[in-house]
């Protein structure tokens, strides 16, 4: 069993296609969240989704593509979270502090 996973991800390999995924799928988020009737919790879902399927239409269907789609919003995820924690947050605790 553990030689067969560690084939699998011998396969993986991360695509340089990501490059054009994850700024596409941090638009798509943005867009989401401005929509009023997709609650938040969905939206990770979403680009879990369309992160996927637009590995599969850039690299063909396999372990590999399915892979980098998780990568790709993983990546488009935890950027949008960094910018959020390290701007939007800090200028509102610098805010409370003067408050």
């Amino acid at each position: 069993m553990i030689g067969a996973l560690s084939n699998v991800f011998d396969q993986i390999s991360v695509h340089p296609q990501l490059v054009i995924v994850v700024p596409a799928l941090m638009i798509l988020g943005n867009a989401l969240k401005r929509t009023p009737k997709v609650q938040d919790w969905m939206i990770i879902w979403i680009l879990l989704g369309a992160g996927i399927i637009a590995s599969i239409f850039t690299l063909g269907f396999s372990v590999s593509s399915i892979a980098n789609g998780f990568i790709a919003a993983g990546a488009a995820i935890t950027t949008h979270q960094a910018y959020k924690q390290s701007l939007v947050e800090r200028n509102n605790d610098e805010q409370n502090k003067n408050a």
